[in-house]
């Protein structure tokens, strides 16, 4: 076990790599105006709509059993759903749970995290604006891993990065350098 001492010097070297601004608390930009709010109900709502293409995608990854990989993405551009050789093959062989009166998929325990910038400048001039990066994965996956809720650093996301094409990659790799907001959620 840790001193005290090490463990702020261990924290303290963590927010070395921050903004200036990452140390403070929450930023007034993500919780004014509403824009916390907003980006939670999103969240909320991208979780029901995976729970959907889980549900709807089952049957097809049963019945393509060559199928080695998956890369699926909504058609407003919002979601992305990728699931490697491994996850696939779990689908197969555990299917997802529906719920006996709601007809619905029942959602594991997920670990989710959330990446916010006011702007990002991207090399070429592209500025995004309120960059947000919600990224959900089973709380199983993660601790199987050897990860838990601190494993959120750039070092462990790259699955998340991969999921992107330009520009939209580095931006997700600009968003990995500042504060990651952490939410653990019971199965429902």
């Amino acid at each position: 076990m840790s001193s005290p001492d090490a463990a702020d010097s261990e924290a303290a070297s963590l927010d070395d790599n921050r903004e200036p601004e990452e140390l403070a608390s929450i930023p007034e930009s993500l919780h004014t105006n509403g824009g916390l709010k907003l980006r939670v109900v999103w969240t909320i709502s991208s979780l029901i709509a995976a729970s959907a293409r889980h549900y709807l995608l089952q049957p097809i990854i049963a019945d393509h059993e060559m199928l080695d990989s998956l890369n699926l993405t909504d058609a407003d551009g919002q979601g992305v759903l990728t699931m490697d050789k491994k996850q696939l093959q779990e689908l197969r062989v555990r299917p997802v749970s529906v719920s006996g009166n709601s007809h619905r998929t029942l959602m594991p325990a997920l670990i989710m995290r959330l990446w916010y910038a006011p702007h990002i400048e991207l090399p070429g001039g592209v500025l995004l604006k309120g960059a947000t990066l919600v990224a959900i994965r089973p709380s199983d996956d993660v601790l199987r891993e050897g990860g838990g809720v601190e494993a959120a650093g750039p070092a462990g996301a790259s699955w998340i990065s991969d999921a992107f094409e330009e520009p939209y990659r580095t931006a997700a790799k600009v968003l990995f350098k500042r504060r990651t907001y952490s939410l653990e959620m019971n199965s429902f």
